[in-house]
């Protein structure tokens, strides 16, 4: 059984300017020891949907169908209470901004012990060494000056990596990375990655890696689910999506990120943006509108997209012969 299964999920804001239908029948699974990344642009609904599995959504949000469990429990029908005992616990999350993130006004040390203090049984007189040990396994130089340092002492790098030590620091089951790299160099992003896969590795954690860094989606994910404006429009085991992407936008992604010395001028623009999600019209592919193998068909339901280990949700998916040829037509041009 996977860890997390989320199965036709959808989520709508409630807003000045109407409905915002932030996702639309989202489908996927976690299983034990998985890192499996979702990608996408801004505002594809990435975070939304994460907020969403563990109950954090904004109280504009409201969930409309669908189910979310984690290893069995009903997430969308658990009492807060419980929510509260699993968060942090069982399954932890890596937010996008560590200094938003990190209380400014509370010392590292402090913060780490407050999630031992809520999630374990480590005892009043263990909790300071167990928080030291926990920045020294984030290789955070000298631990124990950096356990009673502010957040707004430390660099990004740091306090990225104290952000880990903290969803880290019950040994979840399930880490939810949201950006966990976003603004900080290469080197510190190698490292902070080093860091989550060797936890993964080790605990048989299992990881959902949100990112719009299709690099780093295939340097460490063993799946891939594409989101486009709040719909998984591909899943696929990471290579093969790579090799032979079979969604148009999937095919558009890849085109426009850099790979190996690939000139900018190689790269190819995905075509106009996203969709106003407050409308009333949306088609059932919310893609297509900027697709290029827009079809007659694909003015009905969206088809299930499975297919063994590769799911495709499109009418008129690209072969991977023809996904090759379009792509060297597309660049010759």
């Amino acid at each position: 059984m996977a860890l997390l299964e989320i199965r036709n999920l959808s989520l709508e804001f409630q807003t000045r300017g109407g409905i915002l239908h932030a996702l639309e029948n989202v489908s996927f699974e976690v299983q034990r020891g998985e890192t499996i990344g979702l990608v996408g642009e801004s505002g594809s609904g990435k975070s939304v949907l994460s907020y969403a599995i563990l109950g954090l959504s904004d109280g504009a949000a409201r969930i409309t169908q669908g189910s979310a469990r984690f290893d069995g429990v009903d997430l969308l029908g658990a009492p807060e209470r419980h929510l509260a005992d699993l968060r942090g616990r069982e399954a932890s999350m890596i937010f996008q901004n560590p200094r938003a993130a990190l209380n400014p006004i509370r010392k590292i040390g402090q913060q780490l012990e407050d999630v031992l203090e809520r999630h374990t049984t480590t005892l009043r007189a263990k909790r300071k060494e167990k928080a030291i040990a926990c920045l020294a396994e984030m290789k955070i130089p000298d631990p124990e000056r950096r356990y009673h340092a502010y957040p707004f002492e430390l660099s990004g790098g740091l306090c990225q990596r104290v952000m880990i030590a903290l969803a880290l620091a019950c040994s979840p089951k399930l880490l939810i990375a949201d950006e966990p790299t976003t603004g900080l160099d290469v080197t510190t992003q190698a490292a902070i990655m080093a860091l989550i896969a060797e936890k993964a590795r080790s605990t048989r954690m299992s990881t959902l890696l949100i990112t719009h860094d299709l690099a780093l989606a295939r340097a460490y994910c063993d799946r891939i689910a594409v989101m486009h404006a709040g719909q998984i429009v591909e899943i696929a085991p990471t290579e093969k999506l790579f090799t032979q992407a079979s969604h148009p936008y999937t095919e558009q992604l890849i085109g426009a990120t850099p790979v190996g010395r690939a000139r900018l001028s190689e790269l190819i623009a995905v075509p106009g943006s996203l969709p106003d999600l407050r409308r009333s019209d949306l088609p059932s592919c919310r893609f297509s509108e900027r697709c290029n193998r827009r079809r007659a068909v694909c003015k009905m339901a969206l088809p299930s997209g499975a297919d063994g280990a590769h799911e495709v949700r499109c009418h008129n998916p690209l072969r991977p012969e023809s996904a090759a040829l379009d792509a060297l037509a597309a660049r010759s041009t």
